[in-house]
């Protein structure tokens, strides 16, 4: 016997908003585990205050995304949390001083309209 699933007709606005947070989140998270990791000569030394914030970081998005798809579709949350890798390549850039490639400008681009595309085809 399989359980009824509840079919939520719409997404809400408050589900996009944590859905948003939590990518900002997840990116901050995959900063400080990079830092973290970084840092660390040896196994032992890898549980610094930066991998443990990471970590932390991680779990809060979680805790929001699941939020968030408890208040709407999966269809239209899921690739809004795309935006991660967005925020993740531009943090990057700024904290680590990677370079922004021209293909990498392009994914961004292509995350970007895929996300709004998605969004307007949701309503």
């Amino acid at each position: 016997m399989k359980p009824e699933i509840e079919k939520k007709r719409k997404t809400s606005f408050k589900a996009i908003v944590l859905m948003f947070v939590g990518t900002i989140f997840t990116s901050a998270g995959q900063i400080f585990l990079k830092s973290g990791v970084d840092s660390a000569s040896n196994i032992l030394a890898a549980f610094n205050f930066a991998l443990i914030t990471g970590l932390l970081l991680y779990a809060f998005a979680l805790v929001l995304v699941l939020k968030a798809y408890k208040e709407g579709e999966l269809s239209v949350l899921y690739p809004i949390f795309a935006l991660s890798y967005i925020w993740v390549i531009l943090l990057a850039s700024f904290i680590f001083g990677e370079v922004v490639s021209t293909f990498k400008l392009l994914g961004i681009i292509a995350i970007f309209i895929g996300i709004t595309l998605i969004g307007i085809g949701g309503r």
